[in-house]
C-alpha cells in the first residue's frame, strides 16, 4: 500500500470513529476536516484545529489564517508536491475555542499516524499546541524560526516552531517574524539535504573499509 492509499485508509478510520460516536467533537463523519497535501510530503505543516472556513470546506487552513499561510508558501516558491497540512485536532472546536487536552489526546494517533506515513525531513508546528507535542516546557516567542531535532518515535526529527498565522494576522510584529521564519524553510531544506548527502558518504566509506 503506498502513502497516499495509506492515508485515505487512515481518514476513512477517522471517519468511521466519528460516526460511531468515538471521538470527542465529532457527531458525524462530516465534521472530520483531513489533512491536505503530497503523500510524498518533505514539509508538513501542523497547526492547532480547523476553524469555521474549514468545517464548511472539509479543508485545513482555508480561512482567513490559511490564506496568509497559502500566501507565503507561495511566496517562498513552495511546490504543492514538496508539503502536506495537518492538525493536531481533525474538528472545529466550539466557537474556535481552544482544543482541550483530552481533545488533544482522542486525536495523538491519528496525528502520529500521518507522521509515520508521511515521514517528512521537517516539520512546521503552527502555533503553540502543535509545537507542545515535539517541544514541551517552552514559550514560542522563545524558540519561534529556530531548527530543533528532537526524537519522536525513537527516531531523530527536525522540527521548526512557528507562531500560529492566526496569531500573525492580530499583530504586525508576529505577521513580520512569521514571515521571515517562512522564508527560513528554502534555506533549511537545502541544509538537511546537505545533511543526508554527508551521512550516504559516510555510510559508503564505511562499507568500503569492511
Amino acid at each position: 500500500m503506498n502513502q497516499a492509499a495509506e492515508l485515505a485508509q487512515l481518514y476513512l478510520s477517522l471517519k468511521n470513529d466519528a460516526s460511531l460516536g468515538k471521538l470527542p467533537l465529532a457527531r458525524s463523519q462530516g465534521d472530520i476536516v483531513p489533512g491536505e497535501g503530497s503523500p510524498t510530503a518533505e514539509i508538513l505543516f501542523i497547526g492547532e484545529a480547523p476553524g469555521y472556513q474549514e468545517s464548511v470546506d472539509h479543508r485545513p487552513f482555508v480561512g482567513r489564517s490559511g490564506k496568509l499561510l497559502r500566501q507565503v508558501i507561495d511566496q517562498i516558491r513552495l511546490l504543492p508536491e514538496q508539503y502536506y497540512i495537518s492538525n493536531i485536532v481533525k474538528v472545529r472546536p466550539p466557537d474556535n475555542r481552544d482544543p482541550t487536552p483530552e481533545e488533544i489526546e482522542a486525536f495523538r494517533p491519528v496525528l502520529n499516524n500521518e507522521i509515520a506515513i508521511l515521514q517528512p525531513s521537517l516539520i512546521v508546528t503552527l502555533g503553540r499546541f502543535s509545537m507542545a507535542k515535539f517541544l514541551s516546557d517552552v514559550r514560542i516567542s522563545q524558540v519561534h524560526g529556530r531548527l530543533h531535532q528532537v526524537v519522536w518515535n525513537e527516531q531523530h526529527q527536525y522540527v521548526l516552531p512557528m507562531y500560529h498565522p492566526a496569531a500573525a494576522l492580530r499583530s504586525t510584529k508576529t505577521k513580520e517574524q512569521f514571515v521571515a521564519d517562512m522564508e527560513k524553510i528554502p534555506k533549511v531544506l537545502c541544509w538537511l539535504q546537505e545533511q543526508r548527502e554527508t551521512e550516504t558518504l559516510q555510510e559508503k566509506v564505511a562499507q568500503a573499509l569492511l
